[in-house]
């Protein structure tokens, strides 16, 4: 990043002599101070914007701010799950967690979760997830799609309101091991889905937080994602949530292995209805069984690519037939 100029700040050239009356030593101290500011002010106005690393694509948007913390309502359940502590995660270099594949980054103690929720943003599993969530006080990270950001908005900027972390989870969830795409085709799938999602937030980054498809990592890919300083998501155990026919599948399948592990981030997808359906009740089997959740939070949001932000943009405007579900096009609100 470029070094701040600064403007130096005027000398009094002119001295006051002892024997001058107060009056003229006032108004010369009241005219220094007036120059000083003037000048601190100069200063200030003339401070370069912060530079965006370079890309190996495009240049980047200017870097964002700090990432707020999240705010959450206050919680009405004496006896909710919660939270047991949070983390803040630097993402330089693209750190890796889940022992899946990274096994370098255990900071996870006995009892804690993460709780990570894939493929939405999607209508009522999204919201159900979101209210089960809610009502045990306690948080998760998001990886929703980019194409599913563009057509549900207004639901992942409930998951922001609620105060969970969201990343992202590719473009259109392409296996970015598949050999038809180039090098350049994954890239797009992953910054064009983190585009996707900063338009649906409102303009608001997202954590530089990422899980690939299918969590298949393509070596290069790893690297690249390193070279974004953007954390990559595997994880400790799977819910296999997609394949269950029932909620209590999912129950059991996550509290058994969770009893066998000990703790572990949890990987879950707000996409799939059985999903929702499960969650009230496992998240008061992990409150009896003496788990805490870990809310992980980003140090700063991700910084995407302005050539990805104003694609995105684009391609929403186009006057084309839409290819958005009916669901988020036409909605009944009333009978």
């Amino acid at each position: 990043m470029e070094a701040d100029r600064t403007t130096a700040t005027p000398r009094l050239v002119a001295g006051f002599k002892f024997k001058e009356n107060k009056m003229r030593i006032a108004a010369g101290l009241i005219f220094a101070g007036a120059v000083s500011l003037l000048a601190s002010s100069a200063a200030w106005s003339q401070t370069p914007p912060a530079k965006g690393a370079a890309s190996p694509q495009a240049a980047a948007a200017p870097a964002p701010a700090a990432a707020p913390a999240p705010t959450r309502p206050p919680c009405n359940n004496p006896n909710a799950l919660g939270i047991g502590r949070t983390v803040e995660i630097d993402t330089t270099g693209g750190p890796g967690f889940g022992f899946e594949h990274f096994k370098e980054l255990d900071f996870l103690r006995d009892k804690e979760v993460v709780l990570t929720f894939d493929d939405g943003p999607w209508p009522v599993n999204t919201p159900a997830v979101l209210k089960a969530l809610a009502e045990e006080c306690t948080t998760g990270i998001f990886f929703p799609i980019g194409k599913h950001a563009t057509y549900y908005p207004e639901i992942l900027k409930q998951v922001m309101a609620a105060g969970h972390s969201i990343g992202s989870h590719t473009w259109s969830h392409a296996a970015l091991v598949n050999k038809k795409l180039n090098e350049q085709q994954r890239k797009d799938e992953i910054e064009k889905g983190f585009s996707a999602v900063k338009w649906a937030l409102g303009g608001k980054a997202p954590a530089p937080f990422f899980r690939f498809p299918a969590l298949q990592h393509p070596p290069e890919m790893v690297t690249y994602l390193g070279t974004r300083n953007i954390a990559i998501f595997s994880c400790d155990l799977d819910s296999f949530d997609f394949k269950a026919s029932k909620a209590q599948t999912i129950i059991d399948n996550v509290m058994r292995k969770v009893e066998k592990n000990g703790k572990g981030i949890i990987l879950m997808h707000d996409f799939q209805k059985h999903t929702a359906e499960a969650l009230p009740e496992l998240l008061k089997k992990l409150k009896a069984g003496g788990y805490k959740v870990v809310a992980m939070r980003a140090k700063a949001p991700v910084q995407t690519i302005a050539q990805y932000d104003e694609d995105i943009v684009k391609d929403l405007k186009l006057p084309t037939v839409s290819s958005r579900p009916v669901s988020s096009v036409v909605q009944t609100i009333s009978e």
